[in-house]
């Protein structure tokens, strides 16, 4: 029997808090999958944190090691999320299997006291719990000699305002907690004398590293933002949700029209011969959550209760395992995504 041929891809990791969960569950299922390979890595915010567990694995022991390093990763977020989360399910939450908080006191209460103090105030030693998952999961020493995969991680420079990218050579704990860094939870983090905020801000993900870095033309992006929801909001959560949503996917938007817009260079021959192979065309593909995160929210989160992340890997893997029956054949071919109709609302 003759053995599949396998396909090269960049993978690019959205950010979104304990909804990165989503993502665990999908590269969980495409690294399952045995006709794909992995040659670069981009990511911010919960991205960033998963795309460096996903290489650090990939490092220790391909596929197989990749996936034991994302389920240690989460069951560790879950672990020590239990001692430091502000936000929890009630009981009454837990057992109606309920995982939006909008309406939990301990949300309401978190929302409130961020608006109110800065972490300047309130988190004076700038006390990070993720610093702890991250150096009993990776060793950032060793991944910097990580050659299977390129890794690219996004920060927000707060001085100014631009986005700043943290390559292999160049991942500490410091750079993940650069990229995963909210501005009213946390202290900005410096790094070689500049400070940094979340990267979903300006990079949710970064998409470009892969145009000029990569060999193949294949990025497949996960997302954990919906961009398009049917109803409008109404009450104050909803809107807020849709808010945060809209803003940490348009950097994404930005970056996909300038991909259309070189489409357009090429395909109508705008373009001189002799420039023409200056430009190459990059394959787009979506892994979309918009209807499976539907009805979550903002506030979810913030929670990393084991069920709610468990339940997220679920609905990960099987937004997965839809795009790999529909799209797989498209992977080095085509885009498998119309572009242009992404980010163009007419």
């Amino acid at each position: 029997m003759a053995s599949r041929r396998r396909k090269k891809i960049n993978l690019a990791l959205q950010g979104g808090g304990s909804h990165g969960a989503v993502t665990w569950g999908v590269l969980d299922r495409l690294l399952e999958d045995d006709r794909l390979d992995i040659e670069g890595i981009s990511g911010a915010s919960a991205g960033a944190v998963n795309a460096a567990a996903l290489a650090y694995g990939l490092h220790l022991g391909g596929a197989k090691g990749a996936r034991a390093k994302l389920d240690e990763l989460w069951t560790t977020i879950s672990d020590v999320g239990a001692l430091y989360s502000p936000v929890r399910r009630t009981p009454f939450e837990i057992a109606s299997n309920t995982f939006n908080l909008d309406e939990s006191l301990s949300y309401y209460a978190f929302d409130v006291f961020t608006r109110l103090f800065s972490p300047y105030q309130f988190n004076p030693f700038n006390i990070n719990p993720l610093r702890d998952v991250l150096s009993k999961c990776v060793d950032f020493d060793e991944l910097k000699r990580c050659t299977v995969a390129s890794l690219y991680l996004s920060a927000t420079n707060v001085r100014t305002g631009k986005v700043h990218l943290f390559e292999t050579k160049d991942v500490t704990i410091d750079t993940v907690l650069a990229s995963t860094c909210l501005p009213f939870l946390f202290k900005a983090v410096e790094i070689g004398g500049e400070h940094y905020w979340d990267g979903g801000y300006m990079g949710n993900p970064p998409l470009y590293p892969f145009f000029y870095g990569a060999r193949s033309h294949d990025i497949v992006i996960v997302h954990v933002n919906p961009i398009e929801r049917d109803d409008v909001p109404l009450t104050t959560p909803e809107i807020l949700n849709r808010i945060n949503e809209i803003s940490f996917n348009s950097s994404l938007l930005r970056e996909l029209r300038a991909i259309a817009f070189v489409h357009k260079l090429l395909d109508e021959k705008w373009l001189k011969d002799e420039h023409h192979d200056r430009l190459r065309k990059i394959h787009v593909h979506s892994i979309r959550s918009d209807k499976s995160l539907a009805d979550l929210t903002v506030a979810s989160k913030f929670s990393v209760d084991w069920g709610f992340l468990s339940a997220l890997k679920d609905r990960g893997r099987k937004i997965a395992n839809s795009w790999l029956v529909e799209h797989f054949d498209a992977v080095g071919e085509r885009s498998s995504v119309d572009i242009r109709a992404m980010f163009d609302g007419e």
